[in-house]
């Protein structure tokens, strides 16, 4: 009996624990963590990450895609089931480029597009673009990164997404803080 009473007070502490986490955090954790067990609410499948990893949030989701998702989001402790299709777009295309491209936190978005060697035109054209046009740069920038081996910081990524053509000041502040750190590490580069 005190292994089950431990056993309830740790499963406990790790749910306070989670909800203390940002949602992209728990999602991120959910979605780059390999599920320990069929029904494992810490991690998904390699098949659910596969289908999460080759949606196209622009297009019609597939079933399977929807069933990962939803899962994914539910496990983040997110409540999906009010959602409009716009927030599921946003958070498809955050689920989306967590399953390419991981996630990464100790370093500013701009540094690590600056060194996966991402062009300036390119991120340019990313903190410019809206609406489409942004929705398909992203997934793009995504795949660049991941074959450069980095993975990106979902927190300034997932802000920016979130806030695009919701919230202008706050959007402004992600694409500020994405090009300030990019611009500062292109400017540390040694020139050639």
């Amino acid at each position: 009996m005190i292994s089950n009473d431990a056993d309830t007070e740790g499963q406990a502490d790790e749910r306070i624990a989670s909800r203390q986490e940002s949602p992209i955090s728990r999602l991120a954790r959910i979605i780059t963590q390999a599920s320990r067990f069929e029904g494992d609410a810490h991690g998904l499948d390699n098949g659910e990450r596969a289908a999460l990893a080759r949606l196209d949030p622009d297009a019609e989701l597939r079933p399977h895609q929807i069933a990962a998702l939803s899962r994914a989001l539910v496990y983040a402790d997110l409540s999906p089931e009010n959602w409009l299709p716009e927030t599921w777009q946003r958070w498809a295309l955050i689920a989306h480029g967590m399953a390419l491209a991981g996630h990464d936190s100790s370093r500013r978005l701009g540094q690590q597009l600056s060194d996966a060697g991402v062009s300036e035109s390119r991120v340019t054209k990313l903190l410019t673009s809206r609406g489409d046009a942004f929705r398909q740069l992203v997934p793009r920038v995504l795949r660049l990164l991941a074959s450069k081996a980095q993975a990106p910081n979902w927190y300034e990524m997932g802000d920016l997404i979130i806030h695009q053509e919701r919230n202008e000041e706050a959007a402004e502040a992600a694409r500020l803080k994405i090009a300030s750190s990019f611009f500062s590490a292109e400017a540390k580069k040694p020139k050639h």
